[in-house]
């Protein structure tokens, strides 16, 4: 292992951008598919891994939704979020915001309870197991009308005390934020945190639009903000957090190659950018793998390293309390451990 490696495996850090269908291992879906007797057009692990090979968002999407369809009882979604608590507790993460998808489970015929109970069970078992915190975010599909998404927020209001916040996912493109104000506006009435992903493959306006129409606190991805230098300054002054997924913006030719990344220039301009792997059994790498990367496509410092870090501490839904104690704990493995 390299110095770098070690170091970062050692880091305390947070996750904020994960979405927990995302961390389906070929390995688990065909053994929840054989349980389930459920039948995947492939007909191995590695043939499934070769089908990984994407050309954009929507090509993704499409295999992401069909993995997805094997999942039916509870007993599936506590397998697949207890395999991902595992394996990010094995990277030092000592809080995660996950994300899920119930319209994708919902339209389906499977019901929001077995999917919400599955998840939390999971999440429960891995605090006790691991001491791993975490959150829960529903997310709504942006290619689905308003209307499915207030269907999910109804759901989501029967166990309001289990679900953090409320998120916006799927294609990005000719899906403006816009479309659903109405239903961020009642999630905000409610208490949720909001989010949204925003300018992965959409425009800046995109960006703008989730933070002045939808009212988010966070944007997930951003990349595009970049491009409108008012926007830049906007995220900054209010310390909005970016979620930001360097594997998954390779895997989806978000950017060609990673020494363009635009994470350096992020922290140049002060934003709150934090690293995450986003779905990562499908984009090649879980979290630390998403540090490795970007720091040595970018040759970050150690200092920027940390500065990740806190910002993932910094932006997350947790109490004042707690993102003390966890900072404390970061800077002190930065100063104990050199690079």
């Amino acid at each position: 292992m390299s110095a770098l490696q070690q170091f970062i495996a050692g880091l305390p850090k947070a996750e904020l951008h994960l979405h927990i269908e995302g961390s389906f291992e070929p390995e688990l879906m065909f053994d929840i598919a054989t349980r389930n007797g459920s039948k995947l057009p492939y007909k191995s692990v590695a043939e499934l891994r070769d089908a990984y090979r994407f050309q954009s968002l929507q090509d993704f999407l499409n295999l992401y939704y069909q993995g997805m369809s094997v999942l039916q009882t509870e007993g599936d979604f506590y397998d697949l979020t207890y395999a991902y608590c595992r394996r990010a507790h094995a990277d030092n993460v000592r809080y995660t915001e996950i994300f899920f998808d119930p319209q994708g489970h919902t339209e389906r015929g499977i019901a929001f309870e077995l999917v919400l109970n599955g998840i939390s069970a999971a999440l429960d078992d891995a605090e006790g197991d691991f001491g791993l915190r975490s959150g829960l975010i529903i997310c709504f599909l942006r290619h689905l009308p308003q209307a499915s998404a207030q269907r999910a927020l109804d759901q989501a209001l029967v166990h309001k005390q289990r679900i953090l916040g409320v998120g916006l996912d799927s294609s990005e493109r000719d899906y403006p934020p816009e479309n659903f104000a109405s239903v961020f506006a009642r999630a905000r009435e409610e208490g949720f945190r909001l989010v949204a992903h925003a300018g992965e493959e959409g425009p800046a306006a995109y960006v703008r639009s989730s933070l002045d129409i939808l009212r988010v606190e966070r944007i997930d991805h951003g990349n595009r903000a970049l491009d409108d230098a008012d926007l830049v300054r906007h995220i900054v002054t209010r310390g909005i957090g970016l979620t930001v997924c360097p594997l998954s913006n390779l895997r989806l030719q978000v950017v060609q190659d990673l020494r363009a990344h635009p994470l350096r220039e992020m922290l140049d301009l002060g934003i709150r950018a934090s690293v995450n792997s986003d779905d990562p059994a499908y984009f090649g790498g879980y979290i630390n793998a998403n540090f490795e990367a970007i720091a040595q496509a970018l040759d970050l410092s150690k200092d920027e390293i940390v500065r990740l870090a806190q910002n993932s501490f910094e932006t997350a839904f947790i109490s004042d309390t707690q993102r003390a104690i966890w900072l404390d704990e970061l800077h002190q493995y930065a100063a104990a451990n050199e690079l």
